[in-house]
């Protein structure tokens, strides 16, 4: 988009990709459908997912937000719809469809196209104040203005490897250690693993580290062959990970978020006297999902044959409490090959916001995750993207 938007301003545009075709990652995104960007039109409600850019993003998403960015897709005849917690996706539900826009954006616009062209570096002269970006093979292209949209190191064999971090960095940026962020998490318990391609809806997942209670959170959580995730693990790896740090965590998992201690004892009561000749397995599965019912009667002990009426008071207290709090022990976060997107980059006060333009190198402008902005899952690292974007096309 910043390339397209420069060149509408009538100046020659050079985009420079070192992967062999445009948006590899950007093709994979939301596991193939591509979160455009999440439904919050009004700043005032998108600005605080961003946790403490607000003050530096207001500027840039006045020029252009969420509105803007349909709008944007819309005019080029892909439509969208919205999904849970405004998520936004392309109606054909396919990231193709968002690639294909841009795409012919670029074209649109006569801008040229250099594919299988990587980047060695990045300096200023002295003299002339033109930016100078030597590629791989020691060409150099002068510039007036560079505008830098590498991304972070999330996902490297799309070609997001950090190298753009090194180039600002040697013109004298300060850039925040950069790690993987919104990343599932692997566990240790067998019992989670056997579970793998199983949703849990409207859960509540509590974060305790040694006994003490770090974080709560209610939403979806997603079973893998090697842990878990869905959008609100995603949300919370970062978290996690530095809590992992210091010692054990454990994520205890209530599926019944609707009913208290109490209101539970008496459904599950009523379930047991009302079926007392059938299975416990059988019984449980219109408590909790019927996928989690092995899992629950394995760690309670309990055989699943048992009858119905055959449970024992301690027994059932136990099925209570488990079902209120399933301990899940966290191994630790998955590598970057795996994560959403990654944190750190350059810090915000380096960069004015009004253009995108860096602060200590006239003519360079630095954009989407190539900035140090913490966001959480849901079409709100496009949604960066689009605006900065947008911001530094128009002004380089």
């Amino acid at each position: 988009m910043a390339a397209g938007r420069a060149a509408e301003r009538g100046r020659k545009v050079l985009l420079v990709e070192k992967n062999a075709s445009l948006g590899k990652k950007l093709l994979i995104t939301g596991g193939g459908r591509c979160n455009v960007t999440n439904h919050k039109p009004d700043p005032r409600t998108i600005l605080p997912k961003y946790k403490g850019a607000e003050p530096f993003l207001y500027s840039a998403f006045s020029q252009f937000g969420v509105t803007d960015a349909l709008a944007f897709f819309k005019d080029r005849g892909m439509h969208t719809r919205e999904e849970a917690e405004g998520r936004m996706f392309p109606e054909s539900n396919k990231a193709r469809s968002v690639h294909d826009v841009l795409v012919s954006y670029i074209q649109q616009g006569k801008v040229e196209v250099a594919t299988g062209t990587a980047v060695s570096g990045i300096s200023r002269d002295a003299v002339s104040g033109l930016l100078r970006v030597r590629l791989a093979d020691n060409t150099i292209v002068s510039a007036k203005s560079c505008i830098v949209a590498t991304g972070g190191t999330s996902r490297p064999e799309t070609g997001s490897t950090g190298e753009g971090f090194n180039w600002v960095r040697q013109l004298g940026h300060t850039v925040a250690a950069n790690s993987a962020a919104l990343v599932p998490l692997s566990v240790k318990d067998v019992w989670a693993k056997k579970l793998a391609g199983v949703t849990l809806k409207d859960i509540k997942l509590v974060v305790y580290q040694d006994g003490a209670k770090q974080q709560v959170q209610k939403g979806k959580l997603l079973f893998t062959h090697v842990g878990v995730s869905g959008p609100t693990i995603l949300n919370m790896s970062k978290d996690i990970g530095e809590l992992l740090q210091y010692g054990e965590v454990v994520v205890m998992l209530d599926l019944c978020p609707g009913l208290d201690y109490a209101m539970l004892k008496e459904k599950l009561q009523a379930l047991l006297i009302e079926q007392s000749n059938k299975k416990l397995k059988n019984a449980l599965g219109q408590i909790v999902s019927a996928a989690l019912v092995p899992a629950v009667l394995e760690l309670s002990g309990i055989a699943g044959d048992t009858p119905n009426h055959s449970i024992r008071h301690e027994e059932r207290i136990k099925l209570i409490e488990l079902i209120k709090s399933v301990p899940i022990n966290i191994k630790g976060l998955l590598g970057r090959d795996k994560a959403v997107v990654s944190s750190g980059g350059v810090v915000p006060e380096e960069i004015n916001f009004k253009t995108m333009e860096s602060r200590k190198v006239p003519g360079l402008y630095v954009v989407g995750d190539m900035l140090n902005i913490d966001r959480p899952s849901g079409g709100y690292s496009l949604q960066l993207c689009w605006t900065t974007g947008y911001v530094a096309g128009t002004h380089a």
